[in-house]
């Protein structure tokens, strides 16, 4: 793969995945909250912190025009962590949204690639312009999406592995130590391996490409019919015209 195709590659990941912004702002919230619970054992104000810094980043997403998806996905997971917490009075289940949003990520990623339809290639193929032509189209694409979801269905499925006994036998503030440890590695360790994939993989279809070229050929096509015929009918009416007055030439005394 050329050095352009393997910028493309990555620029698609960051963007898909948010960026190092995005690790960033997954984990701060939840460092946050275990770092104040830590301190005074307060879920109050700790979950109300979480969230406070998390709407910040938002917002501050927001200001620099960046996608609503990336603004508000984290505000909405944190949010409901630290409700759900606060209503339950019980610190752990502010991590608990997030951990079983993890585990069903992992499933589907295994369950996808099981089936041939891979989930990665879903959410990529869009960002590569190719949609899903690497189905049918591409079969080196498919390998590569299909390795890459066992990839990130496998590597999540042992995060979970690790956080959901601790919800069940640990303490507040060890999971969550636990879980902001257990942020940023293994989604870097997804990212660069479905990296690893692509860039091996044979280059995408851009089939919006193929979609504007094809429908500029058929406007050309109809332009071309329409002065065909236009100059037909010119040719048909200047030959009358010819006639008509020859006729009218043979008529005169």
């Amino acid at each position: 793969m050329t050095d352009e195709s393997r910028a493309v590659t990555e620029a698609a990941l960051f963007d898909a995945f948010g960026g190092l912004r995005g690790m960033v702002e997954t984990t701060v919230p939840g460092l946050v909250f275990v770092a104040i619970y830590t301190v005074n054992k307060d879920l109050k104000s700790s979950a109300i912190a979480a969230l406070a810094l998390s709407v910040l980043m938002g917002v501050a997403r927001l200001a620099r025009k960046d996608t609503l998806k990336h603004a508000f996905s984290g505000v909405f997971g944190v949010a409901f962590g630290a409700v759900f917490a606060m209503m339950s009075g019980n610190a752990k289940n502010f991590y608990l949204p997030g951990m079983l949003y993890t585990l069903g990520l992992a499933v589907a990623y295994l369950v996808s690639a099981a089936a041939g339809f891979p989930l990665l290639g879903l959410i990529l193929g869009p960002i590569f312009k190719e949609n899903l032509s690497w189905r049918k189209r591409n079969p080196g694409r498919l390998r590569a999406y299909t390795k890459a979801s066992w990839a990130w269905g496998l590597i999540l499925l042992a995060k979970s592995a690790i956080l959901f006994p601790l919800y069940w036998w640990g303490n507040a503030t060890q999971l969550g130590w636990v879980k902001v440890a257990l942020g940023i590695p293994p989604f870097l360790l997804s990212v660069y391996l479905t990296w690893i994939f692509l860039v091996k993989a044979p280059p995408p279809i851009d089939v919006i490409a193929e979609m504007e070229a094809a429908e500029a050929a058929e406007k050309a096509e109809k332009a071309e019919k329409a002065g065909t015929t236009g100059t037909a009918e010119s040719t048909e009416q200047a030959e009358r015209t010819g006639t008509t007055g020859k006729s009218a030439k043979h008529a005169r005394p």
